[in-house]
């Protein structure tokens, strides 16, 4: 178990070496299991990302509220994304410890600062958890209407889409929490084997795609007449699309514990990972947006790009690409909560959590830390019921995560900056080849800087309470202030627990 110190500040480890252990530096001993190589390390992250999930789950809304210019957000938000990950490839590569956020957070600011880091994130990623399987009911419908098991109307945004999306996304839940349980190997092998056919089926749609182009590019300079805001309203709010998409990247670093090699495999994972995710979504956006039969008819802001595959391609190639993509969201929501678990079980080691004992329990048989992936399925699941209460949940959850893991980035690149801008922060060492580790140099303060007022700007624009995006039908003020209250009451349970546990251990007796 951890040896950390009791007071609230962490001591910084010694200077890392490719012969010593990654994890005896730092007090922890090897508890999970450590077998996963470079692809896996890269399937980690790019999972996580799915882009074939998120851009499927959320390209109808970047089109209702953006019109085709809606496109233009999405490399704006990959540049910005693109600076955080080149801040977290340097603590990776320093820090290659599970439950990152938590990890680096702490030991570049104070362990109550980083408790609420890793705080928010976990919550953040059982809720996006819960929005990932979520994304079934865009595309399984789509190819036979048999699994639309609740009424007859398939849209995520109707009363009987949104009950059946938690009905299936349940039973998506039941599956990844029993791999999250069985085996490290197992888990690793899902995984790799669901990138692999993600990144097949995600380069086979940007080809026949533009293949099958109806306009030019220069289509996306147009608001078109779904824009009700003009240009930076089109812009602010399009960019939901591509900041659900380009999150999770970290979960490279996050596996760090069970990867080979992880101060020099890491760094790269996350790097390549958010950027390959980046190019391809950005493709595959463009494509629908070229190989749409209409723009102007209403389907491509409800139904999406589903609309777009079983229209363009015909039934039989765009229902089987829809199944990759079913495959590509089953393989996100495993890895997210795999991300979710490794989280908690960081934060347990250190006695930060209720339950530390148990959820810092790892089966020495399997590798993996069972009651955390019981927690992570159960509450996902749980989320997933306010799909019953109101078709607009579907979106308030899928906001709501983006905002929390938005923030919860920026509480790593704050302190960073703080840290790089007093000196006390270097890159010093070699990794597990004796190559010097992955270093901004010169370039840290800058891209360090613009990292966090990207991140900042973004957690806002995302969680401003806009009636239009949050309540369009009126009457839902709790919808409408979803985000800031759910991150309120996070906060406020987060402070409570703290408090909860200072005084109990004020009270406590002092032994000799």
């Amino acid at each position: 178990m951890a040896t950390t110190a009791p007071s609230d500040v962490r001591p910084d480890p010694p200077e890392p070496s490719g012969d010593r252990s990654p994890l005896a530096e730092f007090g922890y001993r090897q508890e999970l299991h450590r077998s996963l190589g470079r692809y896996a390390s890269f399937a980690a992250g790019f999972s996580f990302i799915s882009v074939l999930t998120t851009v499927f789950q959320f390209f109808a809304f970047g089109y209702a509220f953006g019109g085709p210019v809606f496109f233009w957000a999405w490399p704006a938000v990959l540049a910005g994304q693109l600076l955080v990950a080149a801040c977290f490839a340097e603590l990776a590569a320093r820090y290659p410890i599970s439950g990152a956020i938590y990890q680096w957070s702490s030991r570049l600011s104070s362990l109550g600062f980083g408790w609420f880091a890793g705080w928010i994130m976990v919550i953040g990623q059982i809720v996006v958890v819960a929005a990932a399987a979520l994304a079934l009911q865009v595309v399984l419908p789509a190819i036979w209407s048999g699994f639309q098991l609740i009424g007859d109307d398939p849209a995520p945004t109707s009363a009987s889409g949104a009950a059946n999306a938690a009905v299936l996304g349940v039973l998506l839940l039941v599956l990844t929490t029993f791999v999250n349980v069985v085996d490290n190997r197992v888990m690793s092998l899902v995984n790799r084997i669901g990138v692999t056919a993600e990144i097949i089926g995600a380069v086979l749609i940007v080809v026949l795609l533009f293949t099958h182009s109806e306009r030019s590019p220069g289509i996306t300079f147009h608001t078109g007449t779904a824009a009700q805001s003009g240009l930076v309203g089109a812009l602010l709010v399009g960019s939901f699309t591509a900041a659900y998409v380009m999150i999770g990247f970290d979960s490279a670093g996050e596996m760090s514990e069970e990867t080979h090699h992880p101060r020099r495999t890491a760094p790269r994972t996350i790097l390549t990972a958010l950027g390959a995710a980046g190019l391809l979504g950005g493709l595959i956006i463009l494509g629908g947006l070229l190989a749409a039969p209409s723009l102007t008819d209403g389907r491509l802001g409800v139904e999406g790009l589903s609309y777009v595959l079983t229209s363009s391609l015909g039934d039989g190639v765009g229902r089987a690409l829809l199944a990759d993509v079913v495959i590509a969201i089953a393989v996100a929501t495993l890895a997210i909560q795999t991300s979710a678990c490794r989280m908690l079980f960081s934060m347990a080691r250190d006695g930060q959590l209720p339950f530390s004992g148990r959820l810092a329990k790892v089966n020495p048989r399997t590798g993996m830390p069972t009651a955390p992936a019981l927690v992570v399925g159960i509450l996902a699941a749980a989320l997933l019921l306010l799909n019953f209460a109101s078709p607009e949940a579907f979106l308030a959850i899928g906001t709501t995560c983006i905002v929390m893991l938005y923030l919860a980035y920026a509480m790593v690149t704050g302190p960073l900056l703080w840290q790089r801008l007093r000196g006390g922060f270097t890159v010093e060492g070699t990794d597990e080849s004796g190559r010097p580790l992955f270093s901004l140099g010169r370039w840290g303060v800058p891209v360090n800087a613009l990292a966090l007022l990207y991140g900042l700007f973004m957690t806002v624009n995302l969680a401003w309470p806009r009636a239009e995006v949050y309540d369009p039908a009126g009457g839902h003020w709790y919808f409408q202030w979803f985000t800031v209250l759910f991150l309120g009451v996070t906060l406020l349970l987060g402070g409570a627990y703290r408090a909860y546990r200072s005084r109990s251990a004020a009270e406590a007796p002092a032994y000799a």
